[in-house]
């Protein structure tokens, strides 16, 4: 079964490696990348490293093989690289649901990390989407993952300013429809500290729809989301096409729920919604800009 390893220890002797231009010990290659050393060349950069680490989780016993087939429409990889993840962040995803990214999230984050879930209140165990019960039964890998409730009408993440980075994965839609948008991103904001990033990802709506056309489509205006962000202090500061799909025509009468994997119409053209595939996204990568000082005037 992939493990994940150290992150200071495995990349600093991976660096070490290079820098001298000596080889890695074969036991120290095998521990690190859980296969035979022979003619693998240890990894010489965070992001080398971060890569072989997402690879080790993403191939992990532990994620359904329900979750694991979603793969092809979620780009897990190619989505966290672009928002930049790497072991030893702290993280909080806000509103995982059952937790797809959670299988991938809190193990990858476990050892020098942190994994922190924000769901909201509902006065039951029932409103985390089985999230307790999914970590407890794990401790393997789940053991050091935190669940934080929040308020959407006051939305607090814990610790203002300690977070490195804040995702959220097809949520911005809902908080549309119930109108806690503004509060949410402003509790973002709050959470992350200066130079933190917020990820963003949410289905995308066409090219010049109007939100009040297709507020309850699923689909959102991208600059839409863009406008929320930046509203709330934060800085565009990129966007990905890993999450597009151009067979999604976005003209369903049910919305994006037409897609899988919810297909609402049931056997309905269901091979024909198969075909599309899940819908087209934005992928979005924010940052709380770092604090700034005045110079006086001479």
């Amino acid at each position: 079964m992939p493990t994940i390893r150290p992150f200071a220890a495995v990349l600093a002797a991976a660096l070490l490696a290079a820098c001298t231009g000596n080889s890695m010990p074969a036991a120290a290659l095998d521990a690190q990348q859980d296969q035979p050393a022979g003619g693998l060349v240890p990894p010489t950069t965070a992001t080398d490293f971060t890569s072989s680490q997402l690879d080790n989780v993403l191939a992990g016993s532990w994620r359904s093989e329900k979750n694991r087939a979603r793969d092809v429409y979620r780009h897990p990889k190619g989505t966290l690289q672009f928002f930049g993840i790497r072991p030893d962040l702290k993280v909080i995803e806000i509103t995982p649901g059952g937790g797809w990214y959670s299988e991938i999230l809190a193990p990858l984050l476990k050892d020098n990390g942190s994994y922190t879930a924000a769901v909201k209140k509902s006065g039951s165990e029932a409103g985390d989407g089985g999230l307790r019960a999914k970590f407890a039964a794990d401790p393997e890998h789940y053991g050091k993952a935190q669940i934080v409730e929040y308020d959407p009408k006051a939305p607090s993440f814990g610790p203002a300013g300690q977070a490195d980075m804040v995702l959220t994965f097809r949520n911005v839609h809902n908080w549309v429809e119930d109108n806690s948008a503004p509060a949410m991103f402003k509790g973002f904001y709050t959470a992350l500290r200066p130079g933190g990033v917020l990820g963003v990802v949410d289905h995308r709506a066409a090219d010049g729809a109007r939100l009040e056309d297709i507020k309850d489509s699923g689909y959102l205006p991208t600059a839409f989301v863009i406008k929320l962000a930046t509203d709330a202090g934060f800085k565009l500061e990129g966007q990905s096409e890993v999450n597009a799909n151009p067979k999604d025509t976005k003209d369903y009468a049910k919305g994006v729920w037409t897609l899988p994997p919810t297909l609402t119409l049931g056997e309905q053209d269901k091979a024909k919604y198969l075909a599309i595939g899940e819908s087209d996204r934005m992928t979005l990568r924010f940052v709380k800009p770092e604090a700034t000082t005045q110079t006086a005037a001479h």
